[in-house]
């Protein structure tokens, strides 16, 4: 799976006008609802709201990765955005949020969500890949990257 096969450039906010963590996740989401076409865009806040309060989904290296599941989904998408200043997301490593990635998927898909998150996770463990996103300019050059490093 490549990530350009569920992410849009017109989903990605750069900067994020959050400026907390529920902010964030909640600009995502409606950023999302509204490119794709999700119209329970309420039941996605409170899934990915109520996943974010069971553990948080900062995982390190100044990201955070929420995300939920909805029955009225269309299909496996994803939004991203980066913050204008970090923010306290309760990540594991103690240290605040920059890149926010937020995945939504229809209930019954477990399998493509997963590999979603891995395919995020293969990405992100590169530390010059994370940090040349981090420092996007603007949410197409952010997409370019990420089409870039998954190739043709």
């Amino acid at each position: 799976m490549f990530l350009t096969e569920i992410l849009q450039a017109d989903c990605i906010r750069i900067p994020l006008g959050a400026t907390s963590k529920q902010q964030a996740i909640f600009e995502l989401v409606d950023l999302l609802a509204d490119r794709v076409g999700i119209e329970d865009w309420q039941d996605l806040r409170d899934a990915v709201w109520q996943r974010e309060m069971t553990r948080t989904t900062g995982i390190g290296h100044a990201m955070a990765i929420p995300h939920g599941k909805i029955d009225r989904c269309p299909r496996l998408c994803m939004a991203m955005g980066l913050t204008k200043e970090p923010i306290d997301f309760g990540a594991i490593d103690g240290k605040p949020v920059k890149l926010i990635i937020l995945l939504a998927s229809p209930s019954d898909q477990t399998g493509p969500h997963i590999q979603a998150l891995a395919q995020i996770s293969r990405l992100m463990m590169d530390v010059e890949f994370r940090s040349q996103i981090q420092c996007a300019a603007n949410a197409q050059a952010l997409f370019e990257l990420i089409r870039q490093r998954e190739g043709p």
